[in-house]
């Protein structure tokens, strides 16, 4: 049996509250800020951060991953069409073929070796957080994100007058998925006008996904399913590769956003 080292109750809970606090000021200016932590977010946060940037996740719930982390209808298992399985690869998460061009996973297996690479790489995570609002700017761009406790959606109204807290970065990503939440903030200013979802459609979804990600406000980039609600475009359903390539392509787009304003 180990002989744990004796600490008291109140040490935990100052190495906590001190090591949360220190890293939450740290991140109050980021070089992005990716809403979202699905397979979008994740491989964006990992690339960008892998590039040497400053990068965030927020993230709503208390587990990362979204529908990456069960797969399809909570059977754990999730599909992947080629070449995206050069994901799972770099990764080193097991699959097999099943059939021509089309691989099967476990779910939890690549969404937790996704999460330990975004999180090696050096992005930081806040979870149980929304996004409330946007920051912008005089010049019309997106500076940022405006936060809240997550849980407080879920508190009767009289008792959750709690006030938000602003988040500053240089671009910020909404990976959030079918519901497009940062996007949905400038569809209630008019600042953007959106199409919605369209109908699943695997092979017309994936490729139109990644196609289309893109920076569809001044520092504001859409990946993943909330590129299918910003333009349109059918649903992919549980095979992730769009998603998986779409968040390679926002990083890639973060980075030639920060590049041209850094000239």
């Amino acid at each position: 049996m180990p002989l744990f080292h004796p600490t008291r109750e109140k040490e935990v809970t100052r190495a906590i509250v001190s090591s949360f606090l220190k890293q939450f000021e740290e991140y109050v200016e980021s070089d992005v800020i990716i809403v979202g932590a699905g397979p979008a977010g994740l491989v964006a946060a990992r690339d960008l951060a892998k590039a040497g940037l400053k990068v965030l996740i927020i993230e709503r719930n208390n587990y990362l991953g979204g529908g990456f982390w069960v797969g399809g209808y909570f059977m754990n298992k999730f599909t992947l069409r080629a070449p995206a399985q050069e994901f799972l690869d770099e990764l080193k998460v097991p699959y097999v073929a099943a059939g021509e061009g089309l691989y099967v996973a476990d779910a939890p297996h690549a969404c937790a070796s996704l999460i330990a690479a975004a999180c090696d790489a050096g992005a930081r995570i806040f979870s149980l957080t929304f996004v409330e609002d946007i920051v912008v700017r005089e010049d019309k761009r997106i500076a940022g994100v405006v936060v809240n406790w997550s849980p407080i959606n879920h508190l009767p109204r009289e008792i959750a007058a709690l006030d938000p807290v602003p988040l500053e970065a240089k671009v910020v990503i909404d990976a959030t998925g079918h519901e497009a939440d940062v996007i949905r903030k400038l569809v209630q200013r008019d600042m953007l006008k959106v199409k919605g979802e369209g109908a699943l459609w695997i092979e017309k979804s994936e490729e139109a996904v990644v196609e289309r990600t893109s920076e569809v406000y001044p520092g504001l980039i859409v990946a993943g399913m909330a590129v299918a609600s910003v333009f349109g475009l059918p649903r992919m359903g549980p095979t992730f590769g769009g998603m998986l390539f779409s968040g390679r392509r926002a990083a890639e787009v973060a980075l030639e956003i920060i590049q041209r304003s850094a000239k």
